[in-house]
């Protein structure tokens, strides 16, 4: 990773840049000065900040809406309070919270408007939220906004050990509902242990498999993969079954536009919303309805909030894969990458080197 660096008299800070469309060894390490919140701002302390299929996605320029080149990654972020903008509210100092950024979460420290932080419950460990923040809301808002599952039905995952699969589980399963959920073979002993069935997603017919468990076929199903395997996905659906789509992990390594593979799938998905069967097909995304900033703060902090307290309380787990110093985020997006891990690639503070106290190297570096 190249490493560029700044000197000065005041604190520095570190930052992750990406430079453009980059092996995750072109991802640059940048020193700075530390900024100073303005008014409405605080200034985050960052303790861990997630890698997430959306950096995969942005280091191969293929997030729909990412920003122009270069620019600091990361999607959401836990940290500590370390001072208020002009007038602002003394009583955050010292607190934990949580941020979703979309980007620049990547980042030893870094600016973010007070109303967006969503308070950490006491003793929780803040590797351990992040992996639900983005996460977290996600699988919320689809398993009860979106498909609007309850105690009795039966739901397939896609990817159920990954970051969104593997609380999607939990949280329908938390719910009283049946899960069945694709993965690996190498991780489906994860996947039973969250309460879900597991199937080999390679099995050579998916549907069969399924339909030995669900034989009227599912209520809903959570697709991340996007493609033509959607048709599949569709297709399982019981009467008046929900398919939620968010994703197009199908197209990740594929060449072209970032805007084409989603146009097409939500294209599909309203044709298949006109047809007379009953069934219903959803594309999320975890930005609709943004334009309203207050009502969508407000959905927001009241999904987290609902995730990290059950979690506080035990009632689901965090699944941490590894923690990797912010300086080794090209380490980081690589292993993320190697679909050999289960649960969240997170990456935490140096503190050595950014002088934040406590907020160190907390854990291990490796899978």
């Amino acid at each position: 990773m190249n490493e560029l660096r700044q000197t000065g008299d005041r604190a520095v800070m570190t930052e992750v840049v990406l430079p453009g469309v980059v092996e995750p060894a072109g991802l640059q390490v940048r020193r700075r000065p530390v900024p100073a919140p303005g008014p409405g701002q605080v200034l985050l302390v960052m303790e861990a900040s997630g890698v997430s299929f959306a950096e995969q996605q942005m280091r191969r320029g293929k997030y729909f809406d990412q920003p122009p080149f270069p620019f600091t990654p990361g999607y959401d972020v836990v940290g500590t309070v370390a001072s208020v903008g002009p007038g602002g509210d003394a009583a955050l100092l010292g607190r934990r919270f949580a941020v979703l950024t979309k980007t620049g979460g990547w980042a030893s420290h870094l600016l973010v408007p007070a109303v967006d932080l969503v308070e950490v419950p006491a003793g929780v460990d803040p590797a351990e939220a992040e992996t639900l923040v983005v996460n977290g809301i996600t699988a919320m808002r689809m398993l009860h906004r979106v498909a609007r599952v309850r105690a009795g039905r039966t739901v397939l995952v896609l990817g159920a050990n990954g970051g969104v699969g593997s609380t999607l589980v939990q949280l329908a399963r938390h719910a009283g509902a049946r899960v069945i959920g694709t993965a690996s073979l190498r991780h489906q002993a994860a996947v039973r242990e969250l309460g879900a069935d597991p199937i080999d997603y390679r099995t050579p017919d998916l549907t069969a498999a399924v339909r030995k468990i669900a034989p009227e076929g599912v209520d809903a199903v959570f697709d991340h993969i996007g493609g033509e395997g959607i048709v599949a996905s569709f297709r399982l659906l019981a009467p008046g079954g929900t398919l939620v789509s968010y994703g197009t992990a199908s197209t990740r390594d594929v060449a072209g536009s970032s805007k084409w593979p989603v146009l097409k799938l939500i294209g599909r998905l309203q044709l298949w919303n006109a047809l007379p069967n009953g069934r219903s097909a959803h594309f999320f995304n975890i930005w609709a309805g943004k334009r309203r900033a207050d009502a969508f703060r407000d959905r927001l902090r009241a999904d987290l909030t609902e995730v990290l307290t059950l979690l506080a309380d035990g009632a689901i787990t965090s699944r941490v894969a590894a923690r990797v110093p912010l300086s080794r985020a090209a380490d980081a997006m690589t292993l993320a990458e190697s679909g050999t891990v289960t649960g969240k690639v997170v990456l935490v503070p140096d503190a050595a080197r950014d002088g934040s106290g406590d907020n160190g190297d907390n854990g291990d570096h490796s899978a």
